[in-house]
């Protein structure tokens, strides 16, 4: 099993330390790349789709909320990419 998958498995697992350079690394994986934001606000846009997932980064720490693990799980089931 390789990184990107041992990386997806505990994605799917929702744990409560995931890191936002974690999903970066996950999205990065689907051809998500980080476009414009403002302030904390940002989108990762597909390049293949021009699918875009917004929202928040982590702050003051880098570890995201499980709603917001739902919530993209959610889009790329949507997008059949999970």
């Amino acid at each position: 099993m390789g990184k990107i998958d041992k990386l997806l498995e505990r994605f799917r697992s929702k744990p409560k330390d995931f890191t936002y350079n974690e999903l970066k690394k996950v999205l990065n994986h689907f051809d998500y790349v980080l476009s414009q934001g403002s302030g904390s606000r940002i989108v990762f846009t597909n390049e293949r789709t021009g699918h875009k997932i917004k929202l928040h980064k982590p702050h003051p720490g880098n570890i995201l909320k499980r709603y917001q693990l739902d919530f993209i799980e959610a889009e790329l089931k949507w997008k059949g990419l999970l």
